[in-house]
């Protein structure tokens, strides 16, 4: 009986266990584009602990991405529009020059969809958030936008309120870069800080 006791107990123990997510990672030192790669003409530089994107001359799309590739992630990022606001967050994606494949959680201006996905050079828009959301976006201050990307399944969040949920095979079977976008027009500019990923097994 005491045996049969001490089973149980250990079994509880093994299923009630925590599981412990790996350690959040930090992308940006907030000092220097360390772990990135500018593609294009367009400026990427660190100012007093944010990193910075801002139209050039040529007023194209750029992009800043990672060194390194990512699958199932947990991303979050502080952003805060202070020129148009034209952005966005890849994932899964690889560029050649300016032209990116992957996916887009979109930061754009008020009514333009921020949280949305958008597969570039492919199908466009997946999922917008319901036009509700859009209170959320908080133009020219700070705002915390969370990405989820685990197998098939994506979810983003702005400001702590979900704005999609998504699940798409197509993203599942893919791995890539993390990037930053400015988008093509001019008159942009947008500052970055505590962009910070958690792997997922």
């Amino acid at each position: 009986m005491k045996k049969l006791t001490w089973i149980i107990a250990a079994s509880l123990l093994i299923t009630t266990a925590p599981t412990f997510a790996q350690k959040a990672q930090s992308l940006f030192n907030g000092k220097n584009l360390d772990g990135w790669k500018i593609y294009g003409t367009e400026k990427w530089y660190a100012d007093n602990g944010t990193l910075v994107c801002e139209s050039g001359p040529d007023k194209e799309y750029g992009y800043l991405g990672t060194d390194k590739e990512f699958k199932n992630f947990e991303l979050t990022v502080e952003f805060k529009q202070e020129a148009n606001g034209n952005s966005g967050v890849f994932f899964h994606s690889s560029i050649e020059g300016t032209k990116i494949a992957g996916w887009q959680a979109e930061v754009a201006p008020p009514g333009q969809h921020t949280g949305g996905i958008y597969e570039s050079y492919g199908r466009g828009w997946l999922i917008q958030p319901d036009s509700t959301k859009e209170q959320y976006l908080k133009m020219g201050e700070w705002n915390t936008m969370k990405v989820r990307v685990n197998g098939d399944d994506v979810t983003t969040w702005l400001n702590g309120h979900e704005m999609i949920n998504l699940k798409d095979a197509k993203i599942g079977e893919k791995t890539g870069q993390i990037a930053l976008q400015i988008h093509s027009g001019g008159g942009i500019k947008v500052r970055w800080k505590n962009i910070k990923i958690t792997q997922l097994k």
